[in-house]
């Protein structure tokens, strides 16, 4: 365990950080009253998303590979990270649906009826706790592997 501290350590704050989005983005009115926005804004997550792996793979670097670090080194500290965010998706979804923003399904449903993107149907069944939990699963290892081979470029070193 030890020797994935660094991963795990910046999976957890990799977490908490998509928690204070939720938190920034329900206070801008982004999943209410500017909900026509959301789409658009929600994107910006990717700034610090990525700084978070840039910080973890410099990290593993200095502290664990002793200042140099080779692509295929920092591309399994990524996935470790990728991995340890993977698993707290259900959590922080959860903290984000129950806690921090109840009726943003709702609302997103209502908003995409009533701009005419979406039937009634298929906005109720898209915007379900079941599918945005499913996408938010399934989303988390495909940006993560994504982020990890751009950033493991950068942060490798011989």
């Amino acid at each position: 365990m030890k020797k994935y501290q660094t991963e795990i350590k910046w999976g957890i704050i990799f977490g908490l950080m998509s928690l204070i989005w939720m938190v920034l983005e329900r206070v801008a009115g982004l999943h209410d009253q500017h909900i026509e926005q959301h789409a658009i804004y929600t994107n910006f997550v990717a700034i610090p998303a990525i700084a978070i792996y840039v910080l973890g793979l410099l990290e593993k670097r200095t502290r664990y590979y002793g200042g140099s670090m080779t692509y295929g080194q920092g591309f399994k500290a990524g996935l470790i990270i990728t991995l340890v965010v993977t698993l707290l998706t259900p959590l922080t979804i959860w903290l984000t649906l129950a806690l921090i923003t109840p009726d943003f399904l709702e609302n997103a449903s209502s908003y995409a009826v009533e701009s005419g993107k979406m039937e009634q149907q298929a906005a109720e069944a898209y915007f379900s706790q079941g599918n945005y939990m499913i996408q938010s699963i399934v989303g988390a290892p495909i940006m993560g592997i994504l982020t990890t081979a751009v950033v493991a470029l950068f942060t490798r070193k011989k």
